[in-house]
């Protein structure tokens, strides 16, 4: 993937333009705040106030008024995690160790120099990714490399590998998830190994995934925006960035949904039972823009996970950007950042102000949009992409979290003759990918596996693929069938990437082809065709019936199954669910503060009751108590 892209009509060489664009989804009244100019040894406002913050709510008994369980020891030999295992972890951005350069060199830019910045940097390419070429521009990209963090940026104590058991008190969570089913599945998975613990979990996604959550045994409650428009705007987009001036309002109405339910998603009463809930920890996705910013005004620890690579390396791109040289393959993680925090930053300014009671933050602190300061799990199994070695202790690879939705699953006694009437089949479907031309898509699948002389299941999925009326023995229509039971039962997959997906088809044993839409897809199609697992992967645009036709004939081989099948051994050694929660818990604060009222919720309450109860705060915290 290199970077002869073609430019998009509206992604010209006039990058100005894509930040007209970016400009036009920020409110009209989005405030740019200027950093003042500061010396080495004068602390930063963050860690101004996170010290007071901290003064106020902290109390050197941290189990005072909370339940406590026991988490399970770690089992070092099973190899659940990629990094070592640590009692306590003390982290602090590189923002507040030393005097930070990009503060004197990029925030006190003038507003245009900020984008020229950035424009003589990047360029946005057709299928959506942003080419990150620092041959165009070296000062401008040694610039942002000075946000690297030092080698001593990490700081921890307490090794703990031994296995030995601690303390956690039981917590009301709150799991913030924006995407489509397979990124909530993993994340439902974790919620029920919480509540093994006696946590309470409450799940908040989409309204589309109500009754999806609530039939797993996990409390719900409905963010804002609808993963259906999401998908559609990404693949019509081809990933962040609007393309027309009419696709800026369904971004901007979509964000604001999202962004305006999170508060609410951790504080307001169950919706059906009625029983309070205020969130004591988070649990966050990166799409769901804004969890920072409420675990920040409520001062609880917020934990991030996710199913892609979104923490700075050296030793691949960003998942959203064509990288020419690896020099840069950090930097675009920066890059990336940049452009999604211009394209929130008015919506997150006028959430912190209105709604969180919390100062704006500067045009240029990416920092904020990103997650490279926060604890982090990455959802993928080890064996297909190892830990990058320059991520520090606050990041782990815990392995694919499946929920095992199969386990139950009855199908219909007509699928079940269909499967056994014949050879393995090969399955086709692109989940919640929309197609701009369903009968021409299906056509091509149908005479790819009748050129290769194979059976195949078509999933018809919400792009409607396989709507057709004709029966045959050789194809069966599917809908709604659980791929961890499916899966096991064909020869190989075809799919669309996601992450969700691919993981299941590889615990499967399934050969894979991945046909990506946009974002991330591109980056697991490179993954399983580098380990010799499928071809290379085929962009939508590209299908055809040739390259289906070869890409079936490929996966068939012997010795790509016999790959498939010692890496679904491997993965089925590990259990990412368990070691999600692990380190979730690995990483709670070693002093959690005691349950507070935040000033989002002062508000709200009687002046005398808050006052008392801030009075108790600072005597005991006077007294140590």
């Amino acid at each position: 993937m290199g970077s002869n892209g073609i430019d998009h009509p509206l992604r010209n060489s006039e990058n100005t333009e894509l930040f007209k664009r970016m400009e036009q989804t920020n409110d009209d009244n989005d405030v740019l705040v200027p950093v003042e100019f500061r010396s080495s040894d004068e602390p930063s406002t963050a860690s101004s106030l996170q010290e007071t913050n901290k003064q106020i709510t902290s109390s050197p008994s941290p189990s005072r008024g909370l339940d406590h369980c026991i988490t399970a020891p770690v089992d070092t030999r099973r190899n659940l995690l990629n990094s070592d295992y640590y009692n306590f972890m003390f982290w602090r951005s590189i923002s507040e160790k030393r005097t930070s350069r990009h503060d004197l060199k990029l925030d006190r830019l003038s507003e245009h120099d900020k984008k020229k910045l950035i424009v003589e940097l990047v360029r946005i390419q057709n299928d959506g990714t942003v080419e990150v070429d620092i041959d165009k521009n070296d000062s401008v990209a040694s610039e942002l490399l000075e946000l690297r963090p030092d080698e001593d940026a990490y700081f921890y104590v307490g090794d703990n590998s031994s296995g030995s058991k601690k303390s956690i008190p039981i917590l009301n969570i709150a799991i913030l998830v924006v995407g489509t089913r397979g990124d909530v599945q993993p994340f439902l998975a974790m919620a029920k190994r919480l509540q093994e613990f006696g946590h309470r979990v409450r799940l908040a996604t989409h309204a589309n995934f109500d009754g999806f959550v609530r039939s797993a045994g996990v409390e719900f409650y409905p963010l804002g925006g609808d993963p259906r428009v999401l998908a559609e705007y990404m693949a019509r987009n081809k990933g962040l960035i609007p393309s027309a001036p009419g696709e800026i309002s369904i971004q901007r109405k979509q964000l604001k949904a999202i962004i305006e339910s999170l508060l609410p998603a951790c504080m307001e009463p169950d919706m059906e039972t009625g029983i309070p809930f205020r969130a004591q920890a988070i649990i966050a996705n990166p799409p769901a823009y804004g969890h920072v910013h409420v675990a920040e005004a409520l001062g609880v620890p917020i934990h991030m996970f996710f199913t892609m690579p979104w923490t700075p390396t050296y030793e691949f791109p960003h998942p959203f950007a064509r990288v020419p040289q690896s020099a840069a393959y950090w930097l675009s993680y920066i890059v990336v950042d940049l452009l999604i925090w211009w394209g929130i930053r008015g919506h997150i300014n006028d959430f912190r102000k209105r709604k969180l009671k919390l100062p704006p933050i500067a045009y240029f602190s990416m920092y904020h949009g990103s997650i490279s300061h926060l604890p982090t799990g990455y959802m993928w199994s080890q064996h297909l992409v190892p830990k990058p070695n320059d991520w520090g202790p606050l990041v782990d690879v815990v392995g694919y979290c499946f929920l095992n939705n199969g386990s139950n699953y009855q199908p219909k006694e007509e699928f079940t003759q269909w499967i056994q009437k014949g050879t393995p089949p090969i399955y086709v479907g692109f989940g919640s990918m929309p197609l701009e031309d369903p009968e021409k898509t299906t056509s091509i699948i149908l005479e790819a596996l009748k050129d290769t002389g194979q059976r195949g299941i078509i999933d018809r999925g919400w792009g409607d693929l396989g709507n057709i009326t004709e029966a045959s023995d050789n194809f069966f229509l599917l809908k709604d069938c659980p791929h961890d039971w499916l899966f096991p039962q064909c020869a190989a997959v075809v799919h669309h990437g996601g992450a969700g997906t691919t993981a299941t088809g590889l615990k499967a044993g399934c050969p894979t082809t991945i046909v990506p839409f946009f974002g991330d897809q591109f980056f697991w199609g490179d993954r399983i065709h580098e380990k010799e697992l499928g071809p290379k992967p085929i962009p939508v645009s590209q299908l055809s019936v040739e390259n289906l036709a070869n890409a079936i004939t490929f996966m068939l081989q012997p010795e790509v199954k016999s790959r498939a099948m010692e890496l679904a051994r491997l993965i089925e050694n590990e259990d990412g669910v368990v070691a999600a929660v692990d380190a979730f818990h690995r990483h709670l604060p070693a002093e959690l503060p005691l349950p507070n009222v935040s000033p989002v919720e002062d508000e709200n309450r009687n002046p005398v009751d808050v006052f008392f109860t801030q009075l108790g705060k600072w005597c005991c915290f006077a007294c140590g108590s």
